[in-house]
């Protein structure tokens, strides 16, 4: 088997906190559906609901994801 290091790479994120919504949807546009309580994120995989405190990440080929707050935090660290 064999072993693999993730390259890195700047991305871009915003953490949803349940009261900016409108940010979220000037940053990802149509792929942002909102409800009371969660975000359906259209992905290139499909749809994925994002929670109070999840961060929506756009990838490297401008495609919009959710991650979990502990993920993101184990993953990326802020870019100066």
């Amino acid at each position: 088997m064999n072993k693999y290091t993730k390259k890195p790479v700047t991305i871009e994120a915003v953490q949803w906190n349940g009261d900016n919504t409108n940010e979220i949807i000037s940053f990802c546009g149509s792929c942002c559906v909102p409800k009371q309580t969660y975000l359906i994120i259209q992905t290139l995989e499909g749809n994925h609901i994002a929670d109070i405190g999840d961060y929506i990440i756009k990838g490297i080929k401008g495609e919009f994801y959710p991650c979990k707050p502990d993920i993101f935090k184990n993953t990326y660290s802020k870019a100066d």
